[in-house]
């Protein structure tokens, strides 16, 4: 495992304390402050504490020590705060265009031989007519509780 070596200057060391004395920061942020803080072999530092001392005492896994420690020396000291943002992007499958097709199907004359839509009927059917590639029925379900539509019921009797 690498060895990244910490060393603060006097006004992270400043700054990484205001964040652990007052303000309301995430829990998260306050433990890599700590970390940051116990991890410190700069020339500021009064008491310096092994990752095995801080994984006892602040009850964390020394993963998390590493990984901090990694995230000031090659990102920085706003990143190892902040933790890293996720590199992976997901493109969403359902937009606007998708759920106003849904919705509209949802009321319209279900097929012959149901009395009304279900879920499982209703992505079945989207995917016949090519709206989307696939989609759950728990989707489906997803998308029509945050609407107000109700299926269509004939105004006379």
């Amino acid at each position: 495992m690498k060895k990244y070596v910490v060393t603060l200057t006097c006004d992270e060391r400043d700054a990484l304390s205001a964040i652990i004395s007052k303000g309301r920061h995430s829990s998260q942020k306050v433990i890599n402050a700590l970390i940051l803080l116990g991890c410190d072999e700069g020339e500021y530092q009064t008491c310096y504490s092994t990752n095995e001392e801080l994984s006892r005492v602040l009850n964390i896994s020394m993963r998390k020590i590493s990984r901090v420690k990694k995230r000031f020396i090659m990102g920085g000291f706003a990143e190892a705060l902040a933790g890293k943002n996720p590199d992976r992007d997901h493109n969403k499958k359902i937009d606007a265009d998708f759920e106003a097709k849904l919705i509209a199907l949802y009321c319209s004359e279900p097929p012959p031989g149901y009395s009304r839509w279900s879920l499982r009927l209703l992505a079945d059917k989207v995917v016949e007519l090519q709206y989307i590639d696939s989609i759950s029925h728990e989707s489906v379900r997803q998308i029509l509780k945050k609407t107000n539509s109700s299926p269509r019921e004939p105004r006379f009797k």
